[in-house]
């Protein structure tokens, strides 16, 4: 069965007018209510995205997933993404597995690069660095999740030497997916290391993405990986309403200005209602509309990539926390179990 979920980023409001951003601490205790409703409402997970900037609201997402699992059952708890090049994997380890703990075995880690570099300066990483250190703190990582008591050593840290790590993860595993955008190299190591694929899909049309499914899936087989605990997933921009062409036209402003803000310092031009338009067609990278536009592109995708998880990136730009909250209902009483029932 395909696992529904959302994922977020903790983007804040920014008043169009005059500018002004959403308090930090508003929109943290929105989304542990959205949190909460997510799974109330029976989706199977939620993944925390990582960013040092003004603008969005999560530095930490272990922290925020600390404070959801106190507030929720059921639902996995995951990071989307860590990124794990600027971060400590002790740390960041020791942190997840507490998570895990507090959740009775909910928790998972989602690593990567991250779409953003503010972290690097602000842990004193070196950019020339960038490719080194995934590689090294990866490999860290995975040896602390694999054993209690380690010897290790790497260019960018200190040795650990017969070092025994606490607390430790619950038998859940603590599960490490990988998210990658359009790297194969990415995807190569990942069908390596037998770890599950989070895809991001957040431009152009879907489709395109097809040879990265297939090269993974290959070098998944080539490797001795055993198909039966093959994962992969997507990730795209969504927002969902009760009829189609209110929630886009309304939801565009929003998303507009977002990617507005993004585009300005990565040199894209204005973004135009024709991107969105296509974005939200058969074939675009949006799942923006009603339920039953969602549940038709949910399951195009699911059946051409065979996927095991969708995830939808639902608060780009901050929507209102009320149609965030409406947004999540429909997912979950309306989409997810019709498109449960179609690949179960």
């Amino acid at each position: 069965m395909l696992e529904l979920g959302v994922g977020m980023f903790g983007d804040l409001q920014i008043d169009p007018t005059t500018g002004q951003i959403q308090s930090a601490q508003q929109r943290l205790q929105e989304i542990i209510e959205e949190v909460k409703l997510m799974d109330e409402v029976g989706l199977d997970f939620f993944g925390m995205g990582e960013h040092h900037r003004e603008d969005y609201a999560v530095a930490s997402p272990e922290i925020i997933l600390a404070a959801a699992a106190s507030v929720t059952k059921n639902i996995k708890l995951g990071s989307a993404v860590s990124v794990i090049s600027s971060t400590d994997p002790v740390k960041l380890y020791k942190d997840f597995a507490t998570v895990d703990l507090i959740s009775a075995g909910r928790a998972e880690i989602m690593a990567g690069r991250g779409s953003f570099i503010e972290s690097f300066p602000v842990f004193g990483y070196d950019l020339k660095d960038y490719n080194e250190l995934f590689e090294e703190k990866l490999d860290l990582l995975l040896k602390l999740r694999s054993n209690p008591t380690i010897n290790w050593t790497g260019k960018f840290r200190k040795s650990l030497i017969n070092q025994d790590i606490f607390p430790r993860h619950t038998e859940n595993g603590l599960p490490i997916w990988i998210a990658v955008g359009g790297t194969t190299s990415s995807v190569i190591r990942a069908a390596k290391l037998g770890l599950p694929v989070m895809f991001a899909i957040i431009g152009g049309a879907w489709e395109q993405f097809e040879p990265l499914f297939e090269m993974y899936k290959q070098a998944y087989e080539d490797n001795g990986h055993t198909m039966s605990k093959f994962q992969v997933g997507v990730h795209m921009h969504s927002f969902f309403g009760d009829d189609s062409i209110s929630i886009a036209d309304s939801y565009y402003p929003t998303y507009a200005a977002q990617m507005n803000r993004i585009g300005s310092s990565r040199g894209w031009p204005s973004y135009q209602r024709s991107q969105y338009d296509f974005g939200r067609s058969n074939i675009g990278h949006l799942v923006v509309g009603d339920a039953n536009q969602a549940i038709d592109k949910i399951l195009a995708v699911q059946e051409k990539f065979g996927l095991t998880r969708f995830s939808a990136h639902m608060d780009v730009g901050s929507p209102d926390h009320k149609d965030m909250m409406r947004s999540i209902e429909i997912f979950g009483t309306k989409i997810a179990p019709k498109v449960r029932e179609a690949t179960k």
